[in-house]
């Protein structure tokens, strides 16, 4: 479906090359400052031909609100976001009327629909998670104002390097604990803040654009200050909401949270995360963070981190031998523009579904502590 969240909804429209992409948002209290200036800079951050690692497709990315606000406010009614693409050039995939590309999602559209979008990726394009972006910066102000949210992606993997993620690791529980975006933007459009490895990363990623192929990566996320006590057990666990979220963005292969696939080769008394009473603010703590801030699917208080494994963009600009619709061995050269790597421009796509997943979760747990207010 093509509506995600419970109380905080959105639903996404358009197709890669349609004449408009976007979302409304239900479920935003009233009253709240909200105007385009806080949406467009993730969604610029977003946006195609930013740099050499991704695609030159030239798309400005203008986000229009044309619902659920006035003077600036929410209205608490539905908003309505639009973006326009302007770079069209349908033209560029006129051979997958011919030949389902290998890897895409050409095929598996026409077995479901019977009918596929003509041009482009359709709804399985990148292009749709701009109105996952739009309404994620209404979620990240929300969520702001609820406790200070803070939520910081970056790229941790490049190909078969990668930055140390165990969460033994003192030097990555520290990145975890400091990292800012405008440390992860600094860098450059590559988005890893690890001094160390950001220019291997990056001539990862221009040799295999150079060879017109792609690759795959990782991308990690940390969220700071989130309050104790979301996430509904027992199928709606944070984590587990979290890794719909994630696992629904295109391109994604993996999730882990947490100590993740490394957890498995620790014994559970090294494992398990012990509790002491914070002298500063007179509450409970755990020592260490294996469980990546998520305990009993219900937010501890800890930082929340977890990756997400993005395979190699499927559509690249070399010839590849596949087989026709009709069952006929042929070539198929794809000529649109596509991004050697996905995981620079994938950073605030994971956090734009993260604070979606968050906000409903914040309005899910405030709506039963006001009915406990109620009885008790």
């Amino acid at each position: 479906m093509s509506t995600f969240g419970h109380l905080f909804r959105v639903t996404t429209y358009g197709e890669s090359h349609c004449k408009s992409v976007g979302c409304i948002v239900d479920g935003i209290p009233p009253g709240m400052d909200l105007t385009e200036a806080d949406i467009q800079p993730q969604l610029s951050r977003r946006r195609p031909g930013q740099s050499k690692l991704s695609t030159p497709r030239d798309e400005k990315d203008k986000v229009e609100i044309h619902s659920g606000t006035e003077n600036g406010k929410t209205l608490g009614t539905p908003i309505g976001m639009l973006v326009r693409n302007q770079d069209q050039r349908p033209h560029d995939y006129s051979e997958t009327d011919i030949y389902p590309r290998p890897s895409h999602a050409d095929f598996t559209y026409l077995q479901k629909y019977g009918i596929k979008a003509s041009s482009g990726g359709g709804r399985s394009s990148a292009r749709e998670t701009i109105g996952r972006v739009a309404a994620g910066g209404i979620a990240e102000k929300f969520l702001k104002k609820v406790n200070n949210v803070e939520i910081v992606a970056f790229v941790s993997a490049v190909g078969e390097v990668s930055i140390d993620r165990d969460p033994r690791s003192e030097s990555f529980l520290k990145l975890l604990n400091t990292v800012t975006r405008e440390q992860v933007d600094e860098v450059g459009p590559i988005r890893c803040p690890d001094l160390e490895i950001q220019d291997k990363l990056t001539k990862i990623i221009e040799h295999y654009r150079d060879l017109k192929d792609s690759i795959g990566g990782v991308v990690t996320c940390v969220i700071r200050n989130l309050p104790i006590g979301l996430g509904e057990p027992a199928f709606d666990k944070l984590e587990a909401m979290l890794a719909h979220a994630m696992l629904s963005i295109p391109a994604t292969k993996g999730f882990e949270i947490g100590s993740g696939f490394i957890g498995t080769t620790i014994p559970g008394s090294k494992h398990n995360d012990p509790f002491y009473l914070d002298p500063t603010t007179g509450k409970l703590r755990t020592k260490t963070n294996n469980s990546g801030g998520i305990q009993g699917g219900i937010s501890n208080g800890e930082n929340i981190y977890f990756s997400v494994a993005f395979k190699p963009a499927a559509t690249i600009s070399q010839d590849q031998t596949t087989s026709s619709y009709d069952g006929e061995e042929g070539i198929l050269a794809a000529r649109g523009r596509h991004d050697p790597s996905v995981v620079p421009r994938a950073v605030p796509i994971v956090e734009s579904m993260a604070a979606l997943v968050l906000a409903d979760a914040v309005l899910i747990q405030k709506s039963r502590e006001f009915a406990r207010s109620v009885v008790a």
